[in-house]
């Protein structure tokens, strides 16, 4: 049976854009088109799809109003069309009160007719999520309790992977983290790269422990949360001066996903950290980062999956548990006090 969807977007000509992408795949059907988020909202109460896609600024009402109306009337998965600045934050807003992802609008139409603007397959992601875990999905709280580390540590960093609902688990996972932690923590969010300062920004906002942006040349620092700039592939090596460790950037390709890779920083951490990190895959598309957690893992390192249960798209962790990579399978609102009872 077709995916039911239904497009909501002020623009005539990216609703025709997007309306002809739908159409050109046999197992979609696009059953209503609305160019405000009022009416909008109202035509998917009254046709139940099953994905909403729809523009975040719109007249009347935007999208932000699709998202909190229908989540908290009749939840389904919504796709949010994004040309919004990367300094706005109402983006992360509308994933936070249950969205299912965002997209950059199509700004080449080159890309769309070679096939590789990727809603389509976003779309079928969408259809598979669980709606329920979309709506639950506001958990952020703010730890502000320390812990007590009673002996010198058994780790020395931290990594995380993250795509498709990415944004909320990363949110709950460093905002429950002890504030007094003393080893960095490096996540890989695919997200486009104009919008990870914004990102970054907002997770300092509310987190324990001090949240940037990392840099090419930047050094890592003890309890330290590096969100991945998403311009090329980064990795950690020691710096030929200092002997720290560093971020550095790669022209090496990955196929499973470029700018920013997973893989690429994992395998990194692998080569570089050995016995002394641990990985941590949470819930996203693809199968982007379980190569490089089954390196560190090979190399001595502690693995982690987040559960199916929790993750609002199941593909990466599923990756990681298939090849052997993941040697702890865990519910995302335990992996804080997980990782902490590893240290």
């Amino acid at each position: 049976m077709a995916i039911r969807t239904l497009l909501i977007d002020d623009s005539a000509f990216m609703r025709k854009v997007i309306s002809d992408i739908i159409r050109q795949d046999e197992s979609l059907e696009l059953v209503g088109v609305a160019n405000d988020g009022l009416s909008g909202a109202a035509m998917a109460l009254q046709l139940k799809p099953d994905v909403v896609i729809t523009d975040m600024v719109m007249p009347v009402e935007d999208g932000m109003y699709v998202v909190q109306s229908l989540m908290e009337k009749c939840p389904l998965p919504i796709i949010l069309l994004s040309s919004l600045e990367k300094t706005n934050s109402r983006i992360f807003d509308a994933l936070e009160f249950g969205a299912f992802e965002f997209i950059d609008k199509p700004s080449d139409l080159e890309v769309v007719r070679e096939g590789r603007y990727p809603l389509v397959q976003l779309i079928k992601q969408a259809s598979q999520a669980d709606v329920i875990a979309l709506k639950d999905s506001r958990l952020a709280r703010k730890n502000s309790h320390q812990h007590s580390f009673t002996h010198p540590v058994n780790y020395d960093i931290i990594v995380v992977g993250a795509s498709t609902g990415g944004p909320g688990a990363v949110e709950w996972l460093i905002n429950n983290l002890p504030k007094n932690l003393v080893i960095p923590v490096v996540i890989v969010q695919h997200m486009p790269p104009r919008f990870l300062e914004s990102f970054s920004s907002r997770l300092a906002q509310a987190s324990p422990l001090p949240v940037k942006l990392a840099k090419k040349n930047d050094e890592l620092a003890g309890g330290t949360v590096y969100i991945i700039p998403g311009e090329s592939n980064t990795r950690i090596e020691n710096n030929i001066v200092t002997g720290k460790p560093t971020f550095v950037s790669t022209t090496k390709k990955y196929e499973e996903y470029n700018h920013p890779s997973i893989d690429c920083l994992f395998e990194s951490v692998a080569e570089l950290y050995e016995n002394r990190s641990i990985g941590v895959i949470l819930t996203g598309m693809g199968k982007d980062g379980a190569q490089g957690l089954k390196k560190i893992r090979m190399n001595g390192g502690f693995t982690i999956a987040q559960d199916e249960e929790s993750s609002i798209v199941y593909g990466m962790p599923k990756a990681a548990l298939d090849n052997g990579a993941a040697q702890a399978v865990v519910k995302l609102k335990e992996i804080p006090g997980f990782i902490v009872s590893c240290l």
